[in-house]
């Protein structure tokens, strides 16, 4: 169903409903593996037209979930969503790439501007700081609502440039067991990835575009995988994609938990589907967010626990690292 609608969330709440498809229409954009795309040139209208007012409403302690897609970060959304206070908007692409036009990891928007993996804080200036607060001001503004949940999983990668623009930003950093997400990811990548005028779109982008750039731009840094950079790169199977993917992202989410352990919380989604009320209490007292049983009761009636997968082969190269990160994680091997 569009906007990630329910029928539960549907007959639950009439207003968050709107709430939204205002935020699916006019803010979130459409990206590479979807239909509508022709909305974005409307969109990116209203963005330059918001751009040049002034500030709608104050934008205090945005939160960003952030980890590996295919992870319950969608889920996690929907249900803070729910929040009296909250306006959720889902991987809005279309506003980080308007923010900071070199930031299209796969294609959706630009194919002939460079993409960086990694954002700085140095790469912040003022008025990338001010479209953001514009930005941000006018959906708030536009959805009634207090703050903003933004789920954006690679923006893991981009924490120092998000605190720069927002230094009292929440971060969840959603987790999930390796062999879960990396299935997952191919089991999406094969039903919605087509051929289109000879290109591929799929999880990874136009032909490979943001698996290209996740290789040359992080795991060349990475210090146990870029000793293995040369196999890595003809990876073709998305199994072994996905779990350099899972590698790099988890690896990032513990090193900032180390850096900016008062903004960022980590939280596995094995613990939120087996005790919703109980995890989704301590992500609201974390994130400041006032008493509202209402996403609680929502959170307690979706979330379930899933199946575990069963173990796959994967390329022998990355069984260290696979299995060290995911004991990092507290996850048995």
């Amino acid at each position: 169903m569009a906007a990630q609608l329910d029928l539960l969330y549907i007959k639950m709440s009439p207003i968050k409903v709107i709430k939204r498809l205002v935020s699916y229409a006019l803010f979130e954009g459409r990206p590479l593996t979807t239909k509508g795309r022709w909305i974005n040139a409307l969109i990116f209208s209203l963005f330059s037209m918001e751009k040049r007012l002034p500030q709608l409403k104050k934008v205090e302690k945005p939160i960003f979930i952030l980890g590996t897609g295919r992870s319950g970060t969608t889920i996690l959304g929907k249900v803070l969503s729910m929040h009296k206070d909250i306006g959720f908007l889902n991987e809005p692409k279309a506003l980080w790439h308007f923010i900071y036009r070199d930031e299209d990891l796969i294609g959706s928007y630009t194919q002939t501007r460079n993409a960086y993996y990694r954002l700085d804080a140095q790469q912040v200036t003022e008025e990338i700081r001010r479209t953001a607060y514009r930005l941000y001001g006018t959906y708030l503004a536009a959805t009634c609502s207090k703050r903003v949940v933004d789920k954006y999983p690679e923006l893991i990668f981009r924490v120092p440039f998000v605190k720069a623009i927002f230094p009292d930003a929440k971060f969840l950093f959603l987790v999930r067991n390796g062999w879960d997400t990396c299935k997952s990811i191919e089991v999406w990548s094969k039903e919605l990835g087509m051929c289109v005028n000879g290109e591929v779109h799929d999880w990874w982008g136009i032909n490979n575009r943001k698996w290209n750039l996740l290789v040359d731009q992080i795991i060349s840094g990475d210090e146990d995988l870029k000793a293995i950079i040369n196999d890595v790169r003809k990876f073709d199977n998305h199994r072994d994609m996905a779990a350099v993917e899972w590698i790099v992202t988890m690896k990032e989410g513990l090193k900032f938990i180390e850096n900016f352990p008062k903004d960022i919380l980590m939280v596995k989604y094995e613990d939120l589907a087996t005790k919703p009320e109980e995890v989704l209490s301590a992500i609201a007292e974390f994130c400041e967010l006032s008493v509202d049983l209402r996403f609680l009761e929502y959170g307690e009636k979706i979330l379930s626990p899933s199946p575990s997968k069963k173990h796959f082969t994967i390329h022998p190269s990355l069984h260290l690292s696979f299995e060290k990160t995911m004991r990092s994680l507290g996850y048995t091997i």
